[in-house]
């Protein structure tokens, strides 16, 4: 798989995204359904705390991933959805950080929405991955 960012402007590359990304020469890929803070059982974990439902959002996207044989580092597209937005920024360094550790910089959205599916529910973190 080869991977080519499109980056017109640098400031994006220094919030840890690149604004395109061609990817050419994978032969699979994984569309993740959004991953949020629930726990192995099915129910929702650490109502209020954003920045540890981000952890485990993220962390449950790693358990998606490696099952289908890929980690973040295999991410081209990462969607960030928040019933906070400006709660959530003080604790996006976390996500970038690992995504940075990965060696990757997946094309990216942030959007701030009502609500998610479950109302204590803070941050859904969506990708697609290639191999």
């Amino acid at each position: 798989m080869e991977r080519t960012t499109v980056n017109p402007w640098t400031w994006s590359v220094e919030l840890g995204y690149n604004q395109g990304e061609v990817v050419s020469g994978h032969s699979r890929t994984l569309y993740c359904s959004g991953q949020t803070s629930m726990g192995g059982d099915g129910k929702p974990r650490h109502a209020g705390d954003v920045a540890a439902q981000l952890a485990l959002s993220l962390d449950n996207l790693e358990a998606v991933l490696g099952e289908a044989g890929m980690t973040l580092a295999n991410l081209v597209r990462l969607n960030v959805y928040s019933t906070d937005v400006d709660l959530l920024f003080p604790h996006y360094g976390v996500l970038a950080a690992r995504l940075g550790a990965a060696g990757v910089a997946p094309t990216s959205t942030m959007l701030g929405v009502a609500r998610l599916a479950l109302p204590e529910l803070m941050v859904e973190l969506e990708g697609t991955a290639v191999a």
